[in-house]
C-alpha cells in the first residue's frame, strides 16, 4: 500500500469530469482524512460544492476513478463534507460578523437585467443549500421586494444594548431594501451621502445571522455613489451584467474597471438575454447580437459564468414575484441559472482562498 499516496489519490480525482464539480477546488489540505489498511481506502474530503445534491453523485464518481487508478484497494470509502470558504476581511467581519462571502452584482449601464440577475443568483445559491441574504444597494430604483413577493414591513428586534431590523424572508433568501421601508410611490430624493449611509445601516442595523452569501445589489453606473459603496462595503468579489450588443460592454468595461481600481476582485461576467428560442419554431434568434459577455471576459481576463436566455417567464416571475428556478424549474432557462450560480460560487471560493480570479490556483502537492 505504500504506493497509495494523498498526491496520488488528489491526482487521480482531478481526473474526474462533472459538469457541477470544478477540479481547482481541490487541493492537498481538501483531504481531511486519509487512511488506507488492509487494502482499504478510508477517504474524507472538505471543499465548496455548488449544490448539496451533487454530493451523492460525486462521491460514486470519485470512487470508480479510485478503484480505475489503484485496483489493489477493494474497499473505498468517500465521504464529503461540502462547505463555503470564508473571505478573510477584518473589515467585513467587523461590520458582517456573521457573514462568510459578499458579492457585488453590478453593470455600467441601467437595462440590462441587473436586479434580474441578482435575485436568480440568490434564489439559485439557496436552492442549492447556501444560506444567503441580498441587500438592495440600488436606493433610487428599489425593485427587489417586487421580484420576492415582498410587501410588509420589516420587524424591529430590540434588546438592553441594541436594536435590530429582521430581514424579510422568501423562496429562501434574506431581503432588506428601501422599498420595503417606504411607500410604494414615494420617491427616495436623497443625496449621495444619505444613499450611502442607508446601505451602510443595512449591513450593521441588520440582524443577518449566518450566511454564506450577502448579495448586493448594487446601482448602475460607476458615479459617485457607485464609488463610495463599492469603497465602503467589505466585498469579497464582484459580478459584472452586460447584454451582448456593444453599447452595454462599453459600460460593462468601465464599471470592471472601477471595482479593479478599489481593489474588489472580479468573480465573472455574466451575459443577460443572450438569446431568444422562439416558443412556436424552436428557432434561435440573437436579438441583441451574440458572444459578447464571453468576448469582455477574456479581453480583461476574468471568467465568463454563463448566459441567460431571453424568455417572458423569467420577466412574469420578477413582476409576479415568483423567481423562474420556482415557477419552471425544469426549463433550460432556470437550468441556465443554477449553472451559473455554480459557478459563481467556485469563483468566491478560489478567490477567498487566494485573493485572486486572474490566474487559476496552483495545486500544492505533497505525500504525506
Amino acid at each position: 500500500m505504500s504506493d497509495i499516496t494523498k498526491t496520488g489519490i488528489l491526482n487521480s480525482l482531478k481526473k474526474v469530469e462533472d459538469p457541477n464539480f470544478n477540479k481547482d477546488l481541490l487541493i492537498l489540505n481538501s483531504i481531511k482524512k486519509f487512511e488506507v489498511n488492509d487494502n482499504s481506502l478510508n477517504l474524507e474530503l472538505s471543499f465548496t460544492l455548488p449544490s448539496s445534491n451533487d454530493t451523492d453523485q460525486l462521491k460514486d464518481k470519485f470512487a470508480h476513478k479510485i478503484k480505475e487508478e489503484f485496483p489493489s484497494l477493494k474497499k473505498i470509502n468517500v465521504s464529503i463534507e461540502a462547505k463555503t470558504t470564508t473571505h478573510q476581511s477584518t473589515n467585513k467581519n467587523a461590520i458582517l460578523p456573521g457573514v462568510k462571502n459578499t458579492i457585488a452584482i453590478a453593470s455600467g449601464k441601467g437595462g440590462v437585467g441587473k436586479s434580474t440577475v441578482a435575485v436568480n443568483l440568490a434564489v439559485a445559491l439557496a436552492k442549492n443549500g447556501a444560506s444567503v441574504g441580498i441587500i438592495d444597494a440600488d436606493i433610487y430604483g428599489p425593485s427587489i421586494p417586487l421580484m420576492l413577493g415582498l410587501k410588509e414591513k420589516p420587524k424591529i428586534m430590540q434588546n438592553q444594548q441594541t436594536m435590530k431590523i429582521i430581514p424579510l424572508l422568501n423562496y429562501g433568501v434574506k431581503v432588506i431594501s428601501i422599498g420595503l421601508l417606504v411607500d410604494d410611490e414615494a420617491p427616495v430624493i436623497w443625496r449621495g451621502p444619505m444613499a450611502s449611509g442607508a446601505v451602510k445601516q443595512f449591513m450593521s442595523d441588520v440582524d443577518w445571522g449566518e450566511l454564506d452569501y450577502l448579495i448586493f445589489d448594487m446601482p448602475p453606473g460607476t458615479g459617485d455613489i457607485q464609488l463610495t459603496l463599492v469603497q465602503t462595503i467589505p466585498l469579497t468579489a464582484a459580478v459584472i451584467v452586460t447584454t451582448p450588443q456593444e453599447v452595454s460592454l462599453i459600460d460593462a468595461r468601465k464599471a470592471l474597471k472601477m471595482f479593479t481600481r478599489v481593489n474588489v476582485p472580479i468573480a465573472g461576467v455574466v451575459e443577460n438575454m443572450s438569446y431568444f428560442i422562439a416558443p412556436d419554431t424552436g428557432k434561435k434568434y440573437d436579438i441583441f447580437g451574440t458572444g459578447g459577455g464571453s468576448k469582455i471576459a477574456n479581453e480583461l481576463n476574468v471568467p465568463f459564468l454563463g448566459g441567460i436566455p431571453i424568455d417572458s417567464r423569467i420577466r412574469v416571475g420578477g413582476d409576479n414575484g415568483t423567481p423562474i428556478l420556482y415557477d419552471t424549474p425544469d426549463t433550460d432557462h432556470a437550468n441556465a441559472i443554477i449553472q451559473i450560480s455554480k459557478n459563481l460560487a467556485s469563483q468566491v471560493h478560489l478567490i477567498s482562498v487566494k485573493g485572486s480570479t486572474t490566474s487559476k490556483m496552483e495545486i500544492l502537492l505533497g505525500d504525506e
